[in-house]
Protein backbone atom coordinates (compact mmCIF):
# COMPACT_ATOMS: atom_id res chain seq x y z
CA UNK A 1 0.00 0.00 0.00
CA UNK A 2 1.40 3.42 -1.05
CA UNK A 3 2.50 5.73 1.68
CA UNK A 4 1.54 9.37 1.90
CA UNK A 5 4.99 10.35 0.63
CA UNK A 6 4.67 8.09 -2.39
CA UNK A 7 1.24 9.52 -3.19
CA UNK A 8 2.60 13.07 -2.93
CA UNK A 9 5.52 12.20 -5.20
CA UNK A 10 3.18 10.64 -7.77
CA UNK A 11 0.95 13.72 -7.69
CA UNK A 12 3.94 16.04 -8.15
CA UNK A 13 5.10 13.93 -11.11
CA UNK A 14 1.65 14.08 -12.70
CA UNK A 15 1.45 17.84 -12.24
CA UNK A 16 4.95 18.25 -13.67
CA UNK A 17 3.99 16.27 -16.78
CA UNK A 18 0.88 18.43 -17.25
CA UNK A 19 2.98 21.57 -16.87
CA UNK A 20 5.51 20.31 -19.43
CA UNK A 21 2.72 19.52 -21.88
CA UNK A 22 1.23 23.00 -21.47
CA UNK A 23 4.64 24.56 -22.07
CA UNK A 24 5.11 22.47 -25.22
CA UNK A 25 1.68 23.46 -26.54
CA UNK A 26 2.37 27.12 -25.82
CA UNK A 27 5.73 26.95 -27.59
CA UNK A 28 4.12 25.29 -30.63
CA UNK A 29 1.40 27.96 -30.69
CA UNK A 30 4.00 30.72 -30.63
CA UNK A 31 5.92 29.08 -33.48
CA UNK A 32 2.76 28.85 -35.59
CA UNK A 33 1.92 32.47 -34.84
CA UNK A 34 5.41 33.55 -35.89
CA UNK A 35 5.25 31.52 -39.10
CA UNK A 36 1.83 32.95 -39.96
CA UNK A 37 3.12 36.46 -39.35
CA UNK A 38 6.15 35.92 -41.61
CA UNK A 39 4.02 34.40 -44.38
CA UNK A 40 1.56 37.27 -44.17
CA UNK A 41 4.37 39.79 -44.46
CA UNK A 42 5.82 38.00 -47.48
CA UNK A 43 2.42 37.95 -49.18
CA UNK A 44 2.01 41.68 -48.67
CA UNK A 45 5.49 42.32 -50.08
CA UNK A 46 4.74 40.12 -53.11
CA UNK A 47 1.47 41.94 -53.80
CA UNK A 48 3.23 45.31 -53.64
CA UNK A 49 6.01 44.14 -55.99
CA UNK A 50 3.52 42.76 -58.52
CA UNK A 51 1.51 45.97 -58.40
CA UNK A 52 4.63 48.07 -59.00
CA UNK A 53 5.74 45.87 -61.92
CA UNK A 54 2.26 45.88 -63.46
CA UNK A 55 2.03 49.63 -63.15
CA UNK A 56 5.42 50.13 -64.77
CA UNK A 57 4.84 47.75 -67.67
CA UNK A 58 1.33 49.08 -68.20
CA UNK A 59 2.66 52.59 -68.64
CA UNK A 60 5.46 51.61 -70.99
CA UNK A 61 3.81 48.99 -73.20
CA UNK A 62 2.37 50.83 -76.16
CA UNK A 63 1.12 47.60 -77.71
CA UNK A 64 -1.52 47.05 -75.02
CA UNK A 65 -4.94 48.58 -75.00
CA UNK A 66 -6.23 50.21 -71.83
CA UNK A 67 -9.02 47.66 -71.57
CA UNK A 68 -7.80 44.16 -70.79
CA UNK A 69 -4.25 44.45 -72.15
CA UNK A 70 -5.27 43.39 -75.65
CA UNK A 71 -2.95 44.36 -78.53
CA UNK A 72 -3.89 47.70 -79.98
CA UNK A 73 -5.29 47.96 -83.49
CA UNK A 74 -2.22 49.95 -84.50
CA UNK A 75 0.15 47.24 -83.26
CA UNK A 76 -1.90 44.48 -84.88
CA UNK A 77 -2.02 46.36 -88.17
CA UNK A 78 1.72 46.96 -88.06
CA UNK A 79 2.42 43.28 -87.40
CA UNK A 80 0.13 42.24 -90.25
CA UNK A 81 1.74 44.74 -92.60
CA UNK A 82 5.21 43.52 -91.64
CA UNK A 83 4.22 39.89 -92.22
CA UNK A 84 2.70 40.72 -95.61
CA UNK A 85 5.79 42.69 -96.63
CA UNK A 86 8.04 39.77 -95.69
CA UNK A 87 5.88 37.37 -97.70
CA UNK A 88 5.98 39.71 -100.70
CA UNK A 89 9.77 39.93 -100.52
CA UNK A 90 10.02 36.15 -100.41
CA UNK A 91 7.68 35.86 -103.41
CA UNK A 92 9.87 38.25 -105.36
CA UNK A 93 12.73 35.79 -104.87
CA UNK A 94 10.58 32.83 -105.93
CA UNK A 95 9.37 34.74 -109.00
CA UNK A 96 12.98 35.02 -110.19
CA UNK A 97 13.28 31.24 -110.43
CA UNK A 98 13.14 29.80 -113.93
CA UNK A 99 9.62 29.11 -115.17
CA UNK A 100 7.87 30.60 -112.12
CA UNK A 101 4.21 31.51 -112.57
CA UNK A 102 2.33 34.19 -110.61
CA UNK A 103 -1.45 34.29 -110.18
CA UNK A 104 -3.43 36.57 -107.86
CA UNK A 105 -0.45 37.16 -105.57
CA UNK A 106 0.56 33.47 -105.55
CA UNK A 107 3.89 32.55 -107.13
CA UNK A 108 4.74 28.96 -108.02
CA UNK A 109 8.18 27.78 -109.08
CA UNK A 110 8.54 24.34 -110.68
CA UNK A 111 4.94 24.71 -111.86
CA UNK A 112 4.71 21.83 -114.33
CA UNK A 113 6.85 18.94 -113.06
CA UNK A 114 4.37 16.81 -111.13
CA UNK A 115 7.13 14.51 -109.90
CA UNK A 116 8.56 17.31 -107.76
CA UNK A 117 7.01 19.45 -105.06
CA UNK A 118 6.23 22.96 -106.33
CA UNK A 119 7.78 25.91 -104.52
CA UNK A 120 4.85 28.08 -103.51
CA UNK A 121 4.82 31.60 -102.13
CA UNK A 122 1.67 33.58 -101.39
CA UNK A 123 1.45 37.30 -100.64
CA UNK A 124 -2.14 38.21 -101.43
CA UNK A 125 -2.96 41.86 -100.80
CA UNK A 126 -6.72 41.49 -100.37
CA UNK A 127 -8.89 38.50 -99.57
CA UNK A 128 -10.64 37.07 -102.64
CA UNK A 129 -14.41 37.45 -102.90
CA UNK A 130 -14.90 34.16 -104.73
CA UNK A 131 -13.07 30.96 -105.62
CA UNK A 132 -10.17 31.61 -108.02
CA UNK A 133 -8.25 28.93 -109.91
CA UNK A 134 -5.47 28.69 -112.45
CA UNK A 135 -4.40 25.48 -114.17
CA UNK A 136 -0.63 25.11 -114.25
CA UNK A 137 -0.97 21.74 -115.95
CA UNK A 138 -4.21 20.70 -117.65
CA UNK A 139 -4.85 17.03 -116.97
CA UNK A 140 -5.97 14.59 -119.65
CA UNK A 141 -7.46 11.90 -117.43
CA UNK A 142 -10.75 11.42 -115.64
CA UNK A 143 -12.59 14.37 -114.10
CA UNK A 144 -14.14 13.93 -110.64
CA UNK A 145 -17.66 14.70 -109.51
CA UNK A 146 -18.25 16.67 -106.32
CA UNK A 147 -18.82 13.38 -104.47
CA UNK A 148 -15.85 11.45 -105.90
CA UNK A 149 -13.04 9.78 -104.03
CA UNK A 150 -9.77 11.35 -105.15
CA UNK A 151 -6.06 11.11 -104.46
CA UNK A 152 -4.04 14.32 -104.54
CA UNK A 153 -0.69 15.86 -103.76
CA UNK A 154 -1.08 19.34 -102.34
CA UNK A 155 0.44 22.15 -100.35
CA UNK A 156 -1.60 24.74 -98.46
CA UNK A 157 -0.67 28.25 -97.31
CA UNK A 158 -2.31 31.27 -95.74
CA UNK A 159 -3.13 33.49 -98.69
CA UNK A 160 -1.93 36.80 -97.25
CA UNK A 161 0.95 35.69 -95.02
CA UNK A 162 2.34 32.83 -97.08
CA UNK A 163 2.62 30.55 -94.04
CA UNK A 164 2.41 26.88 -94.98
CA UNK A 165 -0.01 24.97 -92.76
CA UNK A 166 -0.21 21.61 -94.52
CA UNK A 167 1.47 19.58 -97.25
CA UNK A 168 1.06 16.01 -98.44
CA UNK A 169 4.55 16.31 -99.94
CA UNK A 170 6.05 16.64 -96.46
CA UNK A 171 4.39 13.35 -95.50
CA UNK A 172 5.94 11.60 -98.48
CA UNK A 173 2.76 10.36 -100.15
CA UNK A 174 -0.41 11.53 -101.87
CA UNK A 175 -3.57 11.93 -99.79
CA UNK A 176 -6.79 10.00 -100.56
CA UNK A 177 -10.18 11.36 -99.46
CA UNK A 178 -13.74 11.97 -100.53
CA UNK A 179 -14.49 15.44 -101.86
CA UNK A 180 -17.38 15.77 -99.42
CA UNK A 181 -15.01 15.42 -96.46
CA UNK A 182 -13.01 18.61 -97.07
CA UNK A 183 -13.72 22.34 -96.96
CA UNK A 184 -15.99 23.65 -99.75
CA UNK A 185 -13.21 25.56 -101.50
CA UNK A 186 -11.13 22.39 -101.79
CA UNK A 187 -14.14 20.41 -103.02
CA UNK A 188 -15.02 22.99 -105.66
CA UNK A 189 -11.41 23.69 -106.55
CA UNK A 190 -11.05 20.07 -107.66
CA UNK A 191 -14.59 19.11 -108.63
CA UNK A 192 -15.71 22.46 -110.04
CA UNK A 193 -18.57 24.68 -108.91
CA UNK A 194 -20.85 24.51 -111.92
CA UNK A 195 -19.97 28.10 -112.78
CA UNK A 196 -16.61 29.58 -113.73
CA UNK A 197 -14.59 26.76 -112.17
CA UNK A 198 -14.45 23.55 -114.18
CA UNK A 199 -13.40 20.20 -112.67
CA UNK A 200 -9.76 19.20 -112.76
CA UNK A 201 -8.68 16.09 -114.63
CA UNK A 202 -6.22 13.43 -113.51
CA UNK A 203 -2.69 14.55 -114.33
CA UNK A 204 -3.49 18.21 -113.70
CA UNK A 205 -1.97 20.76 -111.34
CA UNK A 206 -4.00 23.76 -110.20
CA UNK A 207 -3.67 26.85 -108.02
CA UNK A 208 -6.81 27.26 -105.90
CA UNK A 209 -7.39 30.50 -103.99
CA UNK A 210 -10.41 30.53 -101.69
CA UNK A 211 -12.04 33.11 -99.42
CA UNK A 212 -12.41 32.28 -95.74
CA UNK A 213 -16.09 31.47 -96.28
CA UNK A 214 -15.07 28.51 -98.46
CA UNK A 215 -12.32 27.49 -96.03
CA UNK A 216 -12.69 27.30 -92.26
CA UNK A 217 -14.66 30.53 -91.88
CA UNK A 218 -14.64 32.11 -88.44
CA UNK A 219 -13.21 28.98 -86.81
CA UNK A 220 -9.46 28.60 -86.27
CA UNK A 221 -8.13 25.18 -87.23
CA UNK A 222 -4.69 23.58 -86.76
CA UNK A 223 -2.54 26.66 -87.29
CA UNK A 224 -5.05 28.42 -89.54
CA UNK A 225 -6.35 31.63 -87.91
CA UNK A 226 -10.05 32.39 -88.07
CA UNK A 227 -11.27 34.23 -91.18
CA UNK A 228 -8.24 33.29 -93.26
CA UNK A 229 -8.23 33.12 -97.04
CA UNK A 230 -6.29 30.06 -98.20
CA UNK A 231 -4.32 28.96 -101.23
CA UNK A 232 -3.61 25.41 -102.36
CA UNK A 233 -1.54 24.03 -105.19
CA UNK A 234 -3.15 20.69 -106.00
CA UNK A 235 -2.06 17.77 -108.19
CA UNK A 236 -4.90 15.39 -109.03
CA UNK A 237 -3.35 11.92 -109.32
CA UNK A 238 -6.37 9.62 -109.14
CA UNK A 239 -10.17 9.60 -109.22
CA UNK A 240 -12.02 6.69 -107.65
Amino acid sequence: MATNKQRRDAERLRLQRQLDQRRQREAARKRLTLIASVVGTLVVIAVVVVAVIAGTSGGDDDTSAQSGGQPSKTASSSAAASSTAAAAANCDDVAKLKGAVTFQGVTVANPTNLKKEPKVCSAGKADPKALLVKDLVVGKGKAPALTSNVTVQYTGQLYRKGTQFDSSWSRGKAAPFNLQQVVPGFTQGIGGNGKAVKPMKVGGRRIVVMPAALGYGAQANNGIPANSALVFVIDLTKVG
